[in-house]
Order: structure tokens, then sequence, then C-alpha cells
């Protein structure tokens, strides 16, 4: 019965009851925000299972180590994608001054044959052209198209203004489009 009631909890009062050691709550944070956050890793980290696990188990054990950090007047949702990004930008940092850990190569796509093309069929090329983004770019386009936040909602969690968010996303947008160009006659998009 308690574990139903806390199913109906927001993100921002199983925080609180993560404050008083209540595990539930962590779980139930957990069950929500786990294969999202691992996807968001995935994509970031140049398609790595293995980083995205690595990523995911820090994130999550930075959020019962910093429990009081989190400001209940904010939405979890946006607090949590901000410590996402921060590992993520961390890492990329890492990556720039060792320069000896290269990002893992990703398959090319490959052209399509004559024909048309599927919806789902266009989403997993999108998808695998993103490891070809600026982390920049990638990071605000998994967060306006894969988890639906707002132009506003990146902006606080990437700490950048309005503008540089349109800015990114535009250009994630049209580098996708280049790269898919050669799909334009096979699809029908509205």
């Amino acid at each position: 019965m308690f574990r139903r009631k806390i199913k109906s909890y927001s993100d921002e009062k199983l925080m609180q009851l993560m404050g008083t050691g209540d595990q539930q709550a962590f779980n139930e944070l957990y069950d929500r925000y786990y294969q999202r956050l691992y996807y968001y890793f995935f994509r970031m980290l140049g398609s790595s299972k293995e980083m995205a696990n690595d990523f995911l188990q820090e994130l999550f054990l930075k959020i019962i180590e910093k429990q009081e950090h989190f400001d209940p007047r904010y939405e979890f949702r946006t607090w949590i994608f901000s410590i996402a990004h921060n590992l993520c930008k961390n890492e990329y940092r890492r990556r720039d001054v060792r320069r000896n850990i290269p990002l893992p190569e990703t398959d090319q796509t490959d052209p399509v044959s004559p024909g048309n093309i599927s919806r789902d069929e266009l989403v997993d090329r999108i998808f695998k052209n993103l490891d070809q983004l600026t982390e920049e770019q990638k990071s605000v386009f998994l967060m306006h198209y894969r988890e639906g936040f707002r132009i506003n909602e990146i902006s606080e969690v990437l700490d950048l203004s309005p503008g540089t968010v349109k800015s990114r996303l535009f250009y994630a947008r049209k580098f996708l489009a280049d790269k898919l160009q050669y799909l334009k006659d096979e699809i029908d998009i509205n």
C-alpha cells in the first residue's frame, strides 16, 4: 500500500523524503529516471554502454551524497539533468587534457537504397548521427527532443541564455538535416 502511495509523490517530495533516510523514495526516483539518464549518458559519451552505466552510477551516488544541495522550490528534473550535464562536461575536459582517450568510433550511416523509409528508420538514422555533433549541440538536442525540455528549462540546466540554447538547437538541426539530405526525396514528414 505504501509503495502505491509513494508512486503518486512528486519528484521534489521524494527528494524531501530521501533527506529523512527514506530508501523507498530513492528507489522511486531511480525507477523514474535511470533509463532516461542512461540514454542521455550513452549519447553524450560516444555511445559507450560501459561509460553510460558508470556515469549513471556516479550520478545517483551524487544525489545521495549531496541531497542537501537540492532546492525543492525548483524542478528535480532540471536539477538532475544539470548534474548529468556537468558530469559529461567534466569528462570532455578530462579527455581534452589527456588527449589519449578518444571517443569510441561510431558507425557511419550508409546511404539508403531507393524506396520509402519509415519514420522509425529516420529517427534511428538521426540518432546515429548525433555522435558527430559537438557536446553542446548534442546536449541541447537530446534535452529538447528526447526529454521534452522547453528552451527556458534547457537554459536553466545549462546556465545559458535562451538565445544561445536556440542557436545551438538551430545548428544541431541544420547539421543533422545536411547529413540526412540524401533522404529528402525518400521521406514525407509533416
